[in-house]
């Protein structure tokens, strides 16, 4: 049963705390590729939880101009959601797939029962490339059957927004097929991490 922070928004500090050490749907694509292979990125990514893991806190991460943008766009980007669609979006902090806390992911926001919304704001240069492919790419695959693997939804609405701009709205739907190799993945992933961390504990 998939559980749902409600009561820490996030990149507060609680939030940050929450997803320390915990592999989040957002770097999936440092674990596994779009067809299924272990990611090149995958043992920095590795060495990074285990560093949070035994700190107890999360690594500071560099953000560029385009990324603050992102954060600052984003709540109109989920305005603008609900008003071309209709759908009431629900915010949440965090969320895992069950009690064990392995894994989660930090959704834009959940809809209705089944539904979930995935904002992307990018830069111009980026954002006419999303218009004109019209489907999703690594990292943005993996992250959001991530976090439809999380949240066991039906759904997702992936929304490409830039003010001003033709707006690109694709409903994903669970690739089961992938979501096997991802969870398998997840769980060697995960395996490891706790045994580099308790190995290194007992130093």
């Amino acid at each position: 049963m998939p559980i749902f922070i409600e009561n820490e928004e996030q990149r507060s500090p609680g939030w940050f705390k929450t997803k320390a050490g915990i592999p989040s749907a957002s770097r999936f694509a440092d674990i596994i590729t779009t067809q299924g292979k272990q990611s090149t990125a995958r043992m920095k990514y590795l060495y990074t939880l285990t560093g949070e893991k035994l700190l107890g806190t999360k690594e500071e991460e560099y953000q560029s101009t385009a990324m603050l943008r992102g954060v600052e766009l984003e709540e109109s980007a989920r305005e603008y959601y609900s008003f071309i669609t209709g759908n009431e979006v629900k915010q949440v902090g965090f969320c895992f797939p069950d009690k064990k806390k392995r894994y989660g992911c930090s959704s834009d926001g959940l809809v209705g029962k089944d539904g979930m919304v995935e904002i992307k704001c990018r830069n111009l240069s980026n954002h006419i490339a999303s218009l004109l492919s019209k489907k999703l790419k690594s990292p943005d695959y993996q992250q959001v059957q991530g976090q439809l693997l999380v949240t066991s939804r039906k759904w997702i609405d992936y929304l490409c927004y830039y003010p001003g701009l033709p707006h690109l709205l694709i409903r994903v739907f669970p690739d089961k097929e992938f979501q096997k190799k991802l969870k398998n993945e997840l769980i060697i992933f995960c395996d490891e991490l706790n045994d580099i961390t308790n190995k290194l504990k007992e130093k």
